[in-house]
C-alpha cells in the first residue's frame, strides 16, 4: 500500500513536555517516527526499540517523537514529570516526549487528527488501535502508518527508515 502525502502535517503545533509550542517541522527535514506511548502497557518494552532506532539513525536525520496517551485503559496516567522519569531511568529514553494528548475522539490533538487520515499497509486509517501506533513522516511528505503490535524495529519500519535517510 502506498504511503499517505500529508506534508501539511510537519506545521501542526503541539504541546511540549515543559508547556512549550514546537511543530515537527522544528525538527528540520528529517525523517521523524511518531508514536503514541504509554507507561503501564504491555507493549511499553517498545520504548527499548525506539531508543535503539534513535541512537542508530539520529545522527543521520532521524527523530522519535514520543506522545503519552492515557485514552487506552488509563495506562499513562502519571504527571508528566512522572512520566519522563520513567522513560529516562527505565528506558533510557534520549528523545523527545511531548505533553500527554488525546489521540482520538473530538478532544484528539490536531497532528494526530490528520495522522489518522494515514492508511497501514493493510489499507486501513481512522482510529488509533491502541499504544505505540507508529507513523513515519518522510522528508518527501509521505506517511507511513504501523499498527502497535508492529514492532518499531520490524523490518518494514526501518526499510521505510532507511528509504527516507537515503532519499
Amino acid at each position: 500500500m502506498p504511503a499517505e502525502a500529508a506534508p501539511e502535517l510537519r506545521s501542526i503545533p503541539f504541546e511540549t513536555a515543559d508547556g512549550g509550542t514546537a511543530t515537527i517541522g522544528d525538527f528540520g527535514d528529517k525523517v521523524v517516527l511518531v508514536v503514541n506511548v504509554a507507561s503501564k502497557c504491555g507493549l511499553t518494552p517498545q520504548y527499548e526499540q525506539l531508543e535503539q532506532l534513535q541512537r542508530t539513525y539520529g545522527e543521520q536525520g532521524f527523530q522519535v517523537i514520543g506522545f503519552p496517551c492515557n485514552q487506552f485503559m488509563g495506562q499513562e496516567p502519571g504527571s508528566m514529570e512522572q512520566i519522563l522519569e520513567y522513560c529516562s531511568t527505565t528506558w533510557g529514553v534520549s528523545f523527545p516526549v511531548m505533553d500527554k494528548i488525546k489521540v482520538n475522539g473530538s478532544h484528539a490533538a490536531p497532528l494526530y487528527k490528520a495522522l489518522k487520515k494515514a492508511k497501514n499497509v493493510e489499507g486501513a486509517k481512522g482510529p488509533v488501535m491502541w499504544n505505540f501506533e507508529k507513523f513515519v513522516l518522510t522528508p518527501d511528505g509521505r506517511v507511513h502508518r504501523f499498527r502497535p503490535q508492529t514492532k518499531p524495529d520490524a523490518p518494514e519500519i526501518v526499510s521505510v527508515i532507511e528509504a527516507g535517510l537515503n532519499a
